[in-house]
C-alpha cells in the first residue's frame, strides 16, 4: 500500500439535468473549476441508453479488456468515485455505480460507454488538496491508475 495525506478544499454541489452526461459533465466541471482531484458523490436518475464497464472479459488477460452492458431501461442510480488529474493534466473521473430498474441491479464503472442522466443527477465534489496522487498509465495493464 502506499499512500499521501489530503486536505478538504472547495465543496460543489452540482444538480445535473435531462442530457447531461457522465462522465463528460463532472470532468468538464473539474477543468473549468480547476480541481485537480476530489471524491465524488452521486445519486439521480440514469437514461436507458447509458452503458457501463460490469468487469473485464477475462480476469487473467495483462491488457484486460471491458465486458459492458447497456442498462436495460431509465434507471435508479448511486455512486461513489474520485477525480484525479492524469499525465496531461486533465482532471478524470473513476466512478463506480449501481443502477436498479425493477428488481434489476447493475454496477459498472461509467467510463465504458457513458452514462446520459434522466431527469435529474445530483453530484457532491468534496476537492482534495496538498498531496502527491495523480492518474498515470500502466504499460502492462494499459489502465490510468493512482500514483501517491
Amino acid at each position: 500500500m502506499e499512500y499521501t495525506e489530503a486536505s478538504i478544499g472547495r465543496i460543489f454541489i452540482l444538480r445535473l439535468e435531462t442530457g447531461d452526461q457522465i462522465p463528460e459533465t463532472i470532468e468538464e466541471f473539474a477543468e473549468t473549476k480547476g480541481i485537480d482531484s476530489a471524491t465524488v458523490l452521486f445519486i439521480g436518475g440514469a437514461d436507458k441508453e447509458g452503458e457501463v464497464a460490469v468487469g473485464p472479459k477475462d480476469g487473467s488477460a495483462k491488457q484486460p479488456i471491458p465486458d459492458t452492458k447497456k442498462l436495460s431501461g431509465v434507471s435508479e442510480a448511486i455512486g461513489a468515485g474520485t477525480i484525479f488529474t492524469n499525465e496531461n493534466k486533465l482532471p478524470k473521473l473513476h466512478l463506480h455505480s449501481s443502477f436498479g430498474r425493477k428488481d434489476k441491479t447493475i454496477t459498472g464503472c461509467t467510463k465504458a460507454g457513458g452514462i446520459d442522466i434522466w431527469n435529474i443527477g445530483e453530484v457532491i465534489i468534496l476537492e482534495l488538496n496538498n498531496h502527491s496522487a495523480y492518474r498515470k498509465i500502466d504499460p502492462e495493464t494499459g489502465f490510468e491508475l493512482l500514483e501517491v
